[in-house]
């Protein structure tokens, strides 16, 4: 009995350890997207909203990612009258850009 009790409290401390370190996305995006897409994704001179944003929207969560981690540059860039493109994020863990994706995801909603 006393084993299944250990067992039992072990897994639920992976369980919230696991939670625990998560990827905040909101606090990813604090970091690295801020500076040019705004503190709460309101856009910026050098960058667009993600709030309204129709292409985060109506737009896959893979395809979301692969700008986040390709960028969009050149010819590939989407937002033509910015000055600078979305430079590559190729860095970032996999878990990470989930986690912005997700973000961006619910200020697109907004």
């Amino acid at each position: 009995m006393r084993k299944f009790l250990a067992l039992g409290v072990f897994a639920l401390g992976v369980a919230v350890a696991g939670s625990a370190m998560a990827a905040d996305g909101a606090e990813i995006f604090k970091s690295k997207c801020s500076a040019c897409h705004g503190a709460t994704g309101q856009g910026t001179p050098m960058a667009p909203a993600f709030n309204g944003n129709d292409f985060v929207k109506s737009s896959e969560a893979a395809d979301i990612a692969a700008v986040v981690k390709n960028g969009r540059e050149g010819a590939a860039k989407h937002y033509k009258n910015f000055a600078i493109g979305m430079p590559a994020q190729k860095t970032m863990a996999d878990a990470d850009i989930e986690a912005v994706v997700a973000h961006l995801k619910e200020l697109a909603a907004k």
